[in-house]
């Protein structure tokens, strides 16, 4: 194992590995084939985000709030999927299996950097449904689409500086022991296990970040959801508390299949002696399984889409067979001329 040394100062040096190794499924019969299975997931989730970003983008009646916020989970998904499922295909299948340092924290950012946006843009989407039940009458003056692009925004700014950071901080350690991650991508907490040298900033950093960036949304999420239970009860009409419901159901099981793979995971690696396969499969399908599904459920359980996509469709063959009707007219007038 190489390892670069570089001095910060005139009394420390940090040693640093040139490259970590990423171990990835151990003692697994066929293990390839889990990993062409994630690329199967991988190719469902390109296709499903970028369908209903297409449709988002090419339906006029979309252009709303609502659906800003929508195309921003979609284009994070993707970007989430995009860092990690490529990264793992050519590590394990093509036996890439070294990462520089640098490539590994850089690793490190975006992954990390992406499963923050997905979990803030679920907490943005709550926030949406709580103005829009409970101040209906001022639902459009306060969530204009300037002002979701503000809230996204900022959440980028945020979260870039926060993880820079975030991963910045493990430069301050130094690995003299080992250089190899027993995790398919470069796990932040497993990194720091490798530290030769104090990594207790680095402890409460981890800590920090799964209070604020996980439990945080969650709860606030919880709080929006109280609130509107509240604001149903009032809702005199049945008709109406089921319209309202139903706008509530696609973004109830997005936090659903985003929360509660990760807790269960957390849990049971803080409660039990999880197995380090069956870790790294929880953990790898935690991350590629909601991506896939997202596209899927908005596009069947909300209306307003299913409505775009028939008319976008309708649109496009009306303009096939008017394409088609203009095409044999011209080739009729020129066989007449003959």
């Amino acid at each position: 194992m190489s390892f670069i040394q570089s001095n910060s100062s005139a009394n420390e040096t940090f040693v640093r590995p040139a490259t970590f190794f990423l171990s990835g499924l151990s003692n697994v019969p066929h293990a390839k084939y889990y990993y062409v299975f994630l690329s199967l997931v991988y190719v469902a989730t390109v296709l499903g985000n970028s369908f209903i970003m297409c449709v988002i983008y090419m339906s006029r009646r979309l252009h709303t709030a609502k659906y800003i916020v929508v195309f921003h989970l979609a284009f994070s998904d993707l970007c989430g999927s995009s860092t990690v499922i490529p990264n793992v295909i050519d590590t394990f299948l093509f036996d890439h299996q070294e990462i520089s340092y640098e490539a590994c924290l850089a690793n490190t950012f975006f992954t990390y950097h992406f499963m923050n946006l997905q979990s803030l843009t679920l907490l943005v989407m709550a926030y949406d449904r709580l103005v829009a039940i409970c101040f209906p009458l001022q639902y459009h003056a306060i969530v204009t689409n300037a002002a979701m692009f503000s809230i996204l925004g900022g959440m980028w700014i945020f979260s870039v500086t926060h993880f820079s950071v975030f991963v910045g901080l493990l430069n301050r350690l130094s690995f003299c022991k080992s250089n190899v991650i027993d995790s398919y991508f470069c796990d932040y907490s497993l990194i720091n296990r490798l530290a030769c040298n104090d990594n207790s900033v680095n402890i409460m950093m981890v800590k920090i970040n799964f209070g604020l960036l996980i439990c945080t949304p969650l709860i606030l999420i919880f709080i929006s959801y109280f609130c509107i239970s509240l604001a149903l009860f009032k809702i005199a009409h049945g008709v109406d508390r089921a319209k309202a419901i139903k706008t509530c159901t696609s973004h109830l099981m997005l936090v659903a299949i985003f929360f509660i793979p990760f807790l269960s995971n957390q849990i049971a690696i803080l409660t039990t002696s999880v197995h380090l396969n069956t870790r790294l499969i929880n953990s790898s399908l935690t991350q590629a399984i909601p991506p896939m599904l997202n596209p899927i459920i908005y596009t069947l359980k909300t209306d307003e889409v299913m409505q775009s996509v028939k008319e976008l469709y309708k649109r496009k063959v009306n303009t096939t067979t008017e394409r088609r009707m203009k095409w044999n007219s011209r080739n009729s007038k020129q066989k007449i001329q003959v």
